[in-house]
């Protein structure tokens, strides 16, 4: 790899949720600004749907002291740590997610997020209509922000409980809830890990794209530490037209975590 030439084009964030793990969440933006990023993206980083004003308050002023921007949030997704992914297609879970879609697009609109991530949920015991109805109801909601909700693909070898693991399947479940500010989080070491082409999807796909995520493959690392052709990838990406930002959702440990993209 060159890193000077990899990305060049690309508008990367930094996933706090992943990565800076060793600070304290409110302090993680500003570790992102000072490797000089600009935009930030989370998982959900609450142990339920609302944690309060004060809680949200505290969040959004480091995110603004730190001067980035969230460019991407995971509504609820669970406990997520212990294996959980996505409330909105488990009847037991329904009325978590749905509690969480006011709060979650309330606080994406003051921070002027774009991209708000809606997990699907483990099985057995999923419920597709369930499923629909909540991406339609987590949709017409982030409409009024003019955001984009996101279903994305996970690899089963890391998830295997999870239903929607191909790029394909996410484009039925899209395609099914039938509104457009629904689009693809196209995950590339998720579809890589799970034998997609990911070049190729790109070059046919990318207009479906709502975000991107990146990660080498094998071991979810940074660009370069597997086998993934990052420089191609982000060829095809430019070349297809993506204009959104690139989430760096892999994981490291140490100094150097960023060094793919300097000279």
């Amino acid at each position: 790899m060159r890193p000077q030439a990899i990305g060049a084009a690309m508008r990367f964030d930094v996933n706090l949720s992943i990565l800076f793990t060793g600070l304290p969440l409110l302090e993680r933006p500003a570790a992102a600004a000072k490797c000089g990023f600009d935009a930030v993206e989370l998982w959900w980083p609450f142990d339920g749907p609302d944690p309060g004003a004060a809680a949200l308050a505290e969040l959004r002023q480091a995110i603004e002291d730190a001067g980035v921007r969230l460019v991407g949030l995971n509504f609820d997704a669970g406990d997520m740590a212990a294996g959980e992914r996505g409330l909105l297609a488990r009847p037991e879970t329904s009325a978590r997610f749905q509690a969480n879609i006011d709060v979650a697009v309330r606080f994406a609109g003051e921070l002027g997020c774009p991209v708000l991530n809606a997990l699907y949920g483990n099985g057995p015991g999923t419920d597709r209509e369930l499923a629909v109805a909540n991406l339609r109801r987590a949709a017409d909601a982030a409409r009024g922000i003019g955001a984009t909700v996101v279903v994305e693909a996970l690899n089963s070898h890391e998830n295997p409980l999870y239903p929607i693991t191909s790029a394909g399947a996410a484009f039925e479940l899209i395609d099914q809830v039938d509104r457009d500010n629904v689009a693809f989080l196209a995950d590339l070491y998720h579809l890589h890990r799970m034998g997609e082409n990911v070049l190729a999807l790109i070059d046919r796909h990318a207009g479906r794209f709502g975000h991107v995520q990146i990660a080498d493959d094998p071991g979810r690392g940074r660009p370069g530490s597997g086998a993934m052709p990052y420089e191609e990838i982000f060829a095809h990406l430019e070349a297809a037209g993506y204009r959104g930002h690139v989430g760096l959702e892999y994981r490291h440990e140490g100094p150097g975590a960023f060094d793919w993209r300097q000279g």
